[in-house]
């Protein structure tokens, strides 16, 4: 399954700019409405409480790969069976970037969608989405306590959504090129270290990389005092991206595609940078030299969220998807045929490969325990340093200088 996904998918793994991406306009939540969380605030939107009868359609917003209906594998298809199901007929709308899908959702066009990191969040803050009991969410007691009530999908106890899956971005090296084995971001990010390798250390190419070299410097600078890769006061910021310009001449290229990262490690022109599980697990598949591990410092990763907009015209067959995707059977499908942890455990019962939710650490808290979801930069530190936080418009900008 993978292997056909990965031609597929290339472009939607621009994904991993899901926390980063988006334009200047809109990095900074709207300080618009009532009572919120201590970064940023939301407009009243009312609880969705209720379900009544189905519409019959139901539009979406999504990530390539999470509303399969069988036209990209036949035996891939967990749209259909919810179409019969319920009477909702499905069209979706596949976003590239995180940026395009806040933008699909302020046209009030779509009924929901799949969102992650600072996309969730500047949905929130916009009230583009609003919350839902989760009462109305049938596998709500299932699933992962790693994936609910966090701050990337609610604001003071009200849920936004239903989580739907989740990974971590790994550090990965050919075993036949690299040694030692790398144990964490130092491999990388450590000039010194690093300079072994030069012209053929990869990062991803987006601004949320940023976050990658501040969870390095929060154990290799101590002084820094780095709690959170995504609040960075200005001195914090500064070495961050003093740090990225020095390790910069060591980068052979920024990925973004996911299929080329594939290739270059195939091909030896990269043998040590970040990524993700499903990568390094198609590189083995094709007998590629390859290990992963999670840095020691810790790592940046994602979490999907499915959201209800405040403008849904078909609501209730909007929170009957929810509860559809939530399911084991589908979960197991759509992490499987995606490449992500599920937010539903009872999905480990389901899938094809029996070893799959081992591979993913589900369950394993002590992993998920040292990864940083995606969030957005704001202003506000969330602690008692108030608004001296560098916001992400800022990092866009510092990213640009980094590659030249």
């Amino acid at each position: 399954m993978m292997r056909s996904f990965a031609v597929t998918l290339a472009a939607c793994f621009t994904l991993v700019g899901l926390a980063a991406c988006g334009n200047d306009d809109s990095s900074s939540p709207s300080s618009e409405g009532g009572n919120a969380s201590a970064a940023f605030k939301v407009p009243d939107r009312p609880v969705k409480a209720e379900v009544g009868e189905m519409e019959g359609k139901l539009s979406l917003v999504a990530w390539a790969g999470y509303a399969e209906d069988g036209s990209t594998d036949k035996a891939v298809d967990w749209v259909t069976p919810f179409e019969k199901k319920t009477g909702c007929e499905v069209s979706t709308k596949t976003a590239a970037t995180s940026d395009e899908m806040v933008t699909l959702m302020r046209t009030g066009r779509f009924d929901g969608v799949s969102a992650s990191g600072n996309a969730s969040v500047k949905l929130m803050a916009g009230g583009n989405v609003v919350p839902v009991d989760t009462k109305l969410l049938e596998h709500w007691a299932d699933l992962d306590e790693l994936v609910k009530n966090r701050d990337y999908n609610s604001v003071d106890g009200k849920m936004y959504g239903a989580p739907h899956g989740y990974g971590a971005n790994l550090v990965m090296w050919r075993t036949d090129k690299v040694e030692p084995a790398p144990t964490g971001w130092d491999a990388v990010f450590d000039p010194a270290k690093a300079a072994k390798y030069k012209g053929k250390v990869t990062g991803y190419d987006d601004p949320i990389y940023i976050a990658e070299a501040a969870l390095y410097l929060s154990k290799a600078k101590p002084e820094l005092n780095i709690t959170n890769p995504y609040e960075l006061d200005q001195k914090q910021f500064d070495a961050t991206i003093a740090l990225l310009k020095e390790n910069r001449p060591l980068v052979g290229e920024y990925w973004s595609d996911y299929t080329k990262q594939q290739a270059a490690f195939t091909q030896g022109d990269s043998v040590l940078g970040t990524t993700w599980q499903v990568i390094a697990n198609l590189l083995e598949a094709d007998k590629v030299p390859v290990k992963t591990v999670l840095p020691e410092e810790g790592a940046t990763g994602w979490s999907d969220t499915w959201m209800l907009s405040d403008k849904a015209k078909n609501p209730n067959c909007m929170i009957a998807w929810m509860n559809h995707i939530e399911s084991p059977e589908v979960q197991a499908q759509v992490a499987e045929w995606f490449g992500e942890a599920p937010a539903n455990p009872k999905a480990c019962e389901k899938t094809s490969d029996k070893a799959f939710c081992e591979t993913f650490h589900v369950g394993d808290t002590a992993y998920y325990d040292r990864i940083k979801f995606w969030a957005t930069p704001t202003k506000n530190c969330r602690d008692d340093r108030g608004d001296t936080c560098v916001e992400y418009a800022k990092w866009v900008q510092a990213w640009t200088e980094i590659k030249g």
